[in-house]
């Protein structure tokens, strides 16, 4: 067994540079089964790729989206696309179905706070107070969904339900 291994056990089966588990505050490599005599200072720690990153990374997506597809019409798109791609991940798939929902909702709010606004003019200003709660809201979610915990939009109808 290598110097530090009986102390100090491996970081992962990832080759890498981590810290030096000998405490010297330089960087040592793991070469995947044992500490390696090479030290530097001058290295960043570099862990092993970790498979959350990649969750918050479509999570964060499910929500910014809709930001993006607003142009074309259709802020449900994005979620819509990641649910499928990423179902068996419960994180992923719980961001993307709360996103969806939604947006639905606004959507379905918008189309009937337009049609009462032709009636009553009074009511586009509503229209502009859904718009900027949509994307405040949006953003709130997305920042919640990059940091790894879930969150759940107010007033939201569950068109679609996560299993």
């Amino acid at each position: 067994m290598d110097t530090f291994g009986s102390r100090h056990p491996p970081p992962a089966d990832a080759p890498g540079w981590y810290p030096d588990p000998a405490g010297s505050g330089s960087h040592r490599y793991w070469d995947g089964s044992r500490w390696t005599d090479a030290v530097s200072s001058a290295i960043p720690p570099a862990g092993p790729h970790d498979a959350r990153d990649d969750a918050h990374t479509f999570a964060l997506a499910a929500h910014l989206s809709a930001l993006l597809s607003v142009f074309v019409g259709a802020p449900f798109a994005g979620p819509l696309v990641i649910l499928p791609v990423k179902k068996d991940d419960p994180f992923v798939r719980g961001h993307a179905v709360e996103a969806l929902n939604f947006n639905l909702s606004v959507m379905l709010s918008a189309a009937v706070l337009v049609i009462v606004g032709l009636l009553l003019p009074l009511l586009w200003l509503a229209l502009i107070l859904l718009a900027f709660a949509w994307f405040v809201l949006t953003c709130i979610a997305a920042s919640k969904a990059g940091q790894g915990a879930p969150y759940a939009y107010p007033l939201t109808i569950r068109f679609v339900c996560d299993r």
